[in-house]
């Protein structure tokens, strides 16, 4: 069973200079119940011995441990699924390669895209941006800042699981999850935070308050 509640995506360009692995073992103590390995900017032997590290964690603590992007990867490192977005393979395939019992996910910005990752067989969806974010340089314009309306119209459309990613905090956790998330992704509202265990304990505070 996945904790959907708080869900980190890792990226160190963004974690005020303090390591990954140190990072993800304070958000392991704060209570998180997702760790994606992102770290979009480094090889994929980087990333690769990263997970290993990030593997080892999360395993230990019991918590799901997800590679963006890349199926060879999440493989190699033995994860339990990956997280898809629009240039990268399509779910089918990547289903095909990792198994019925991988645990596969999708970006989604529109309730058309979430209906047809649906279909498509994720089994769950990361929605957004809901709010304003600095942390993704490479979403268009429909994409940004969708707002819990297009929260909600997507809990109504998909009966999977979906996490809300972007701009969101401690502070408007609660809202999107009121709006029918089952958690929330974040990078930076953990990575940049002056204590990261205390900042996921209190994400996981603001989701429980929106049940």
């Amino acid at each position: 069973m996945v904790d959907w509640d708080v869900y980190l995506v890792t990226q160190a360009s963004l974690s005020a200079g303090r390591t990954t692995d140190e990072l993800v073992a304070d958000a392991i103590a704060g209570g998180v119940g997702v760790v994606q390995l992102r770290e979009k900017d480094r090889s994929a032997r980087e990333r690769y011995e990263l997970g290993q590290e990030l593997r080892e964690l999360t395993r230990e603590a019991g918590v799901t441990f997800v590679v963006n992007d890349r199926v060879d990867i999440a493989q190699a490192l033995d994860a339990d699924g990956v997280h898809l977005g629009d240039d990268d393979l399509p779910v089918s395939v990547a289903r095909d390669l990792l198994g019925d019992d991988a645990l596969i996910g999708r970006s989604v910005s529109t309730v058309e895209d979430a209906r047809e990752a649906a279909a498509a067989g994720a089994d769950y969806l990361g929605v957004g941006a809901v709010f304003a974010t600095g942390s993704k340089d490479d979403i268009d314009d429909d994409e940004h800042a969708v707002g819990t309306d297009r929260v909600a119209a997507i809990a109504d459309a998909v009966d999977i699981p979906f996490v809300g990613i972007g701009g969101i905090t401690a502070e408007n956790a609660t809202e999107v999850v009121q709006a029918g998330a089952d958690g929330v992704a974040v990078i930076t509202a953990i990575t940049r935070a002056d204590d990261p265990a205390a900042a996921t304990a209190n994400l996981v505070d603001a989701v429980e308050h929106g049940r």
